[in-house]
């Protein structure tokens, strides 16, 4: 929120600009090209911090940006930046890394750079930075642009957000909102499940609508059997626990 395009430590701060700037490239990537192309669709595309599968996952960003279908739109990224008066292209300059995430990022972001430089409303320098260097910089604002990966500490939407959207946020690019933050502490006490649900849905909402982080992708893990063995579920639960117990052999 810092050093991005029009950030507040910009000689040219303008939060209305950086909105429409952080919006512009929510509506120009294409997730199921970098899932295909990239991943061999083991990576499926992911349109809110919260992964599909979880209570109250809500795919915000799909109805919002791009399609509104869950593909890529340049005539609405070029709308946004144009009502913003935003001069194109504008230069982003998006940091990696390739031996913590996996040689993948380097033909991840890579992608992502051939996406957003094809809308021509885009001009994006790459440049990767070694683990133990770049949890560093990072946390400092030096990276207008970086990507990050999140392993669940326990399986729960709130494990999705709280870490992410909450003031001081192990992300520290800065954002804060009073809103987001009040939704995220009713959720965390809530004891009725629908009304919770409604809470991460409003949360996942509020969030996405300002673009403070953009969510790409959601890993899968395959569960591989023979046909003599019984009792193997053909999806895992909420609660993402494969039970021995159930499987029985011929």
């Amino acid at each position: 929120m810092a050093s991005q395009p029009f950030g507040t430590k910009t000689k040219n701060a303008d939060a209305k600009k950086a909105l429409a700037v952080r919006q512009a490239v929510a509506d120009s990537v294409d997730r199921s090209q970098l899932a295909q192309q990239v991943y061999k669709n083991t990576y499926q595309p992911l349109y809110s911090s919260v992964p599909d599968g979880l209570t109250g996952a809500t795919p915000s960003f799909k109805s919002l940006y791009g399609d509104k279908k869950g593909g890529p739109d340049t005539a609405a990224a070029a709308a946004r930046l144009k009502a913003a008066k935003v001069s194109t292209p504008v230069t982003l300059n998006i940091q990696y890394n390739s031996d913590h995430y996996g040689s993948s990022s380097a033909d991840e972001y890579a992608l992502v750079k051939s996406q957003l430089e094809a809308t021509g409303l885009f001009k994006v320098n790459l440049q990767s930075t070694e683990w133990t260097q770049y949890g560093k910089d990072r946390v400092k604002h030096l990276y207008p642009l970086y990507q990050l990966g999140w392993y669940a500490d326990y399986l729960d939407a709130d494990n999705y957000l709280s870490p992410f959207y909450s003031a001081n946020s192990w992300v520290a690019n800065g954002y804060d909102d009073t809103a987001v933050r009040a939704l995220i502490k009713k959720e965390e006490t809530e004891t009725d499940a629908a009304q919770r649900t409604g809470l991460l849905k409003q949360a996942q909402d509020t969030a996405a609508a300002q673009v403070p982080l953009l969510p790409l992708l959601q890993g899968s893990t395959a569960i591989v059997t023979r046909t003599d063995v019984s009792g193997v579920p053909a999806e895992l639960d909420a609660t993402y626990q494969f039970r021995w117990a159930g499987l029985s052999k011929k």
